[in-house]
Formats: structure tokens, sequence, C-alpha cells
């Protein structure tokens, strides 16, 4: 049975981080950092630094202050991800009002009928199941709404192209799953793919960005769906395994990575390569106990990883 886990101090923490072999040269600025950003979201990030993962030691030389760095990266690359997604959430949600109101109409009750969504046997559970959570938010969330709160007032009802302004990401993500084939193909070849793919990047993309937003550890996450394989796994000639599956880009950070190269602009993605490269090369800069080539490997991304950009 395992024992329960119990309050430490600052000084009972620093004491741990030593007895695991990492070296704190300055204890009060470590105590400081423990304080204000939680001993255990930062412990989080120790398995870059350690022997084996179930050895619990540091690698010889780790630093509090590498260790500090790993967990700056995360966030500073978390911040970068999270508005990058933003803008693929506000396309996304602009592509299906559009698509919904131009063929069903605008009022709730138009866009809202169950006969506009699939009529699959086996879906028709979930339909009933994701206009309830529309419904639902669209009523809790729009009265926190200025917009949402105008179309009520002034005219009694709330226009898709309103009401989705109130939709989580999560909740989009599954009304893309349930459209007609033609209003899912109508969007997909938008962004020149196919309809499951589709449907599979943003599973992926809402799960990221509620990581993003509640400040959850990203290096490390793996999705419980995968990607498709991609011309961009094959002409970086990202690594296999032995069962003949790509290593990266499946259900990791660089898998967010290639969706996002088929889901921004050309200059939209290009911003997103350099401002992470930056925080790469700067975080290169602060950890002298590994390699760059680990540290990329250990966040999921191949070395070449910024060769992205020249596949078309």
């Amino acid at each position: 049975m395992r024992s329960n886990k119990v309050f430490k101090t600052l000084d009972e923490q620093i004491d741990i981080l030593r007895s695991k072999g990492l070296t704190i040269n300055d204890e009060e600025k470590a105590k400081d950092i423990l304080l204000k950003e939680n001993y255990f979201f930062i412990s989080g990030y120790r398995h870059l630094f350690m022997k084996s993962y179930n050895d619990g030691k540091f690698l010889a030389g780790t630093t509090f202050d590498e260790l500090y760095a790993v967990f700056q990266f995360d966030r500073q690359v978390r911040n970068i991800m999270f508005k990058h997604i933003l803008v693929v959430e506000n396309n996304l949600k602009s592509l299906i009002s559009y698509v919904l109101s131009k063929k069903y109409g605008f009022h709730e009750k138009d866009y809202l009928n169950i006969n506009n969504f699939t009529q699959d046997p086996m879906k028709v559970r979930q339909v009933h199941d994701v206009i309830d959570k529309m419904r639902r938010q669209i009523r809790v969330n729009g009265k926190q709404h200025s917009a949402t709160n105008h179309y009520l007032s002034n005219y009694g009802y709330i226009p898709l192209w309103i009401s989705v302004k109130v939709l989580s990401f999560g909740i989009v993500s599954e009304l893309y799953s349930i459209l007609k084939e033609e209003e899912q193909e109508e969007i997909s070849d938008i962004y020149k793919v196919d309809i499951v793919s589709l449907g599979i990047y943003l599973s992926i993309l809402s799960n990221y960005r509620n990581l993003c937003a509640h400040e959850d550890i990203l290096y490390d996450h793996r999705t419980q769906r995968s990607i498709p394989d991609t011309k961009y796994h094959y002409q970086l000639d990202i690594e296999k395994n032995e069962d003949d599956e790509y290593i990266y880009g499946k259900n990791d950070l660089f898998s967010v990575i290639i969706i996002l190269r088929q889901m921004l602009t050309e200059e939209q993605f290009r911003n997103l390569v350099y401002e992470i490269g930056y925080e790469i090369d700067v975080l290169d800069g602060k950890v002298n106990v590994l390699p760059l080539n680990q540290l990329l490997n250990k966040i999921s991304f191949p070395n070449n990883w910024r060769d992205i950009l020249d596949i078309y």
C-alpha cells in the first residue's frame, strides 16, 4: 500500500530534490521558485533528466536551474500553441456556422433541428447528446456574452454565427462529427484533408487546447487517438519502431505541429515554427546536461523538425 502524501516545507522539498541528485546552487532562489510555481508542477519535469524512469535519480550534474528552464520552456510553448490553436478554433466555428446557416437557416429551431445532422443509426444517441450540450452551453454561457445578450434582447433568437462564440472547442469538434457527409466534406475540403482525418485532428486539438488553457504539462502528453500517417512523416523520414509505426508525430506534441501545418496559413505556421524554434534555442542555451537532439526527442520532436516548413 502506498503511503499518503503529506505536506512538505520548502526546506524538505529542497532536501528531497538534493537526495535525488539535483544540484541546487542558490537555495533561496530555488525556494522562492518552489513557493510561487509549486513543487509538484516543477518536479513533473524531472523525467527529462532521470537516469531511467524507474531509477528516480537525476543525471550527474543536473541543476535546479536546468529543471526550471524546462518548466519555463513548457510554459512558453504552451502559450504559443494555445494562441495558434485558438486561431484554428475561430476559423472552424466560422466555417461551421456559415455552412449550416447557409443551408438550414439562422434561427435556433432551424440550425439545431435534428434532421440537419447525420442519419446514421449508430450515431442517433450522439446527435441528441451533442445538440443537448449545445443548447445547454448557449443557455448558460450566452448570458455572460454581450453579443448573445444583444441578439436575445433585440431579436429574440441567437444566430449560429453568434452562438458558436460561446461553444467550447470540444463541442464544436463533436458538432463536426455529427454533420452530414456533404457538410463535412465542404469543410474538410477547405483544409485539403479527408473527412476522417479532420475529425481526428479536431479531437486532438481540442485535447491540447484544454491542456494549454489549464497549464497542464505539455511536453510528454499523449492522446488516445493518433493521426493518420502523412507526407510530413514520410518526407521528414521520421524513425519507426519495431511495429513499423512512426515514433514521433502521431499522438504527441509534434502531431499537433503536423495538424497546424495543414490548418493554419503559410504565414501563421511559419510564425509558429519561428516562435517554438526560438524557445528551443533558449532551452538549449540553458541545459548543459543533455544535448539538443536528446531534448528534442524527449519532447517528441524529430531532429529535423523545422524542415516541415519546406514540405508542400
